[in-house]
């Protein structure tokens, strides 16, 4: 199939999807897309004994085209299938790939085409859109895709699609399109807000700090008379009280939900107890929060368990998290990722390194997947007690097994040994770092130029500040001063020429 250059003319019409048409996505006349991929496209064209392709096939086939031009391709090569048009799934699978990969253009040209079809569009389409163009922070888009639910699929949107479009809204603080919504959806669609709507002006106000107003939302649902404040309510209300240091109205509000509106709490409501008691520093009350849940009923999650350990490691008390740990795999719960991180990193704090490690070692055999966060927490915790050497072997034995680190693993190696005055070995492990396009903090690097200027090593201070000055970094003037004055002092005039003229090109 050839492609042509130009994106599909918002006046042109199609009477059907059957018909070959226009790729929308745009290629410069020294710029040709790759071939189609076998597997995909050529095995559809050329085939002529290729079965038809069903609606859930093409969903399919299109689903596993990363390139967002191969996917349209395969679109159209499935539209000249005798009998074939194109559905709500085909297309949704199709724009979804298209926007995930920006081609923005590309999809208001399908958007347009889409207009002029026969079949009957989902209104989930359009919420996936308006998901994808909020992350993007095209906020008027957003707005754009609601509006083309009753043009495209002719349907009034739901309750669901004016909740999701209001969070989106509101979440990325556009507040005023936000009230355009709700004008709109109050004055044409004849909106009768739900709870959910409720919750998320609510949520709004609580994320802005403002609780009175939020309280008010509250008594407007209830003088609405057809919404009433659920459990998302409550939890979002008790999570603000404790966020302002008000734990005392929380706990009111949390008995009041239970008695006097017969609201039982979920392990989710429960958690923003457990961490605004730990939050306030009052671990203890956040205990006897778990022991309430035991006792009514309500097994604590691990979730729970790992919101309490975190307050007591917050507080130095590591034998009382120890002990929540011991409590969680009696339970037989299998602790997460950040339950294991939490614990190691208060056993670094506490000097405990080598019962760390093992912890490490238990939550691999566990089959929890440790992330470079945890990995940072050994090498910090190992670095701390002057054992970077230690680190340095750790570094290299988990690069050869695959640990994904990133750079704040290295920057710790790093701080550690210009730390412990191993500058030389600082060194080869900078030369280590830019190999791998990693860069240690401005701070450090700085200290690292003083530190070889201090010690009489000026010829590789020079060398360091040059790489400094190479990728395009400032290095502060007690830099320049330490190197100058070493170089000065050494007399080694011609370096001194040299960084004179990187100092005023």
């Amino acid at each position: 199939m050839r492609l042509t250059n130009s994106i599909i003319n918002e006046h042109r019409r199609f009477s059907s999807s059957s018909r070959s048409w226009v790729s929308p996505i745009c290629f410069t006349e020294k710029t040709k897309p790759d071939p189609p991929p076998e597997s995909s496209i050529s095995h559809v064209e050329t085939n002529p004994k290729t079965k038809f392709i069903s609606h859930e096939s093409a969903v399919n086939l299109i689903k596993c085209e990363r390139d967002p031009q191969c996917a349209l391709d395969v679109f159209n090569i499935l539209s000249r299938q005798k009998g074939f048009n194109h559905n709500s799934a085909t297309y949704s699978v199709l724009l979804d790939n298209l926007v995930r990969h920006k081609k923005f253009q590309a999809v208001d040209a399908i958007l347009n085409q889409m207009k002029y079809e026969t079949c009957r569009f989902q209104e989930g389409v359009f919420l996936n859109l308006m998901r994808h163009y909020s992350r993007f922070d095209l906020h008027e888009k957003v707005m754009e895709m609601f509006n083309l639910i009753l043009m495209i699929a002719r349907v009034k949107p739901s309750l669901n699609a004016i909740s999701t479009c209001l969070n989106l809204l509101i979440d990325s603080g556009e507040v005023d399109l936000a009230r355009k919504l709700l004008l709109y959806a109050k004055n044409h669609l004849g909106l009768q807000p739900n709870t959910c709507i409720f919750n998320i002006l609510v949520k709004h106000h609580c994320k802005n700090g403002d609780v009175d107003s939020a309280f008010r939302v509250v008594e407007e649902m209830r003088r609405f008379g057809i919404s009433y404040p659920n459990l998302i309510t409550y939890s979002t209300l008790i999570e603000c009280l404790f966020a302002h240091s008000r734990s005392k109205e929380a706990m009111e509000l949390f008995e009041d939900m239970i008695s006097n509106e017969g609201i039982s709490p979920d392990p989710v409501t429960f958690n923003v107890m457990i961490n605004g008691f730990c939050r306030a520093g009052q671990v203890e009350r956040a205990k006897m929060i778990i022991e309430f849940m035991k006792k009514n009923g309500c097994n604590p999650n691990v979730f729970n368990y790992s919101a309490l350990m975190n307050g007591f490691c917050k507080e130095g008390k590591i034998q009382e998290a120890k002990l929540i740990f011991d409590e969680v795999k009696e339970t037989g719960l299998k602790l997460d990722t950040v339950g294991y991180t939490t614990l190691m990193n208060c056993l670094c704090k506490n000097g405990q390194i080598d019962e760390a490690m093992e912890l490490l070692v238990e939550m691999k055999a566990s089959g929890c997947k440790a992330d470079a966060l945890t990995y940072n927490v050994i090498l910090r915790g190992l670095s701390s007690e002057g054992r970077a050497e230690q680190a340095l072997e750790m570094l290299g034995q988990w690069g050869c097994e695959g640990v994904h680190l990133n750079k704040g693993s290295y920057r710790i190696i790093l701080n550690a040994l210009c730390k412990n005055g191993e500058l030389e070995k600082a060194v080869e492990f900078l030369s280590l770092m830019s190999k791998k396009g990693v860069w240690p903090h401005h701070a450090t690097w700085n200290e690292l130029v003083v530190q070889l200027c201090g010690s009489g090593n000026a010829d590789i201070g020079v060398r360091v500040l040059k790489g400094f000055l190479g990728i395009g970094f400032k290095p502060e003037p007690q830099s320049w001063g330490a190197v100058v004055g070493s170089v000065c002092k050494e007399r080694k005039l011609l370096h001194v020429i040299e960084l004179v003229d990187s100092l005023v090109s």
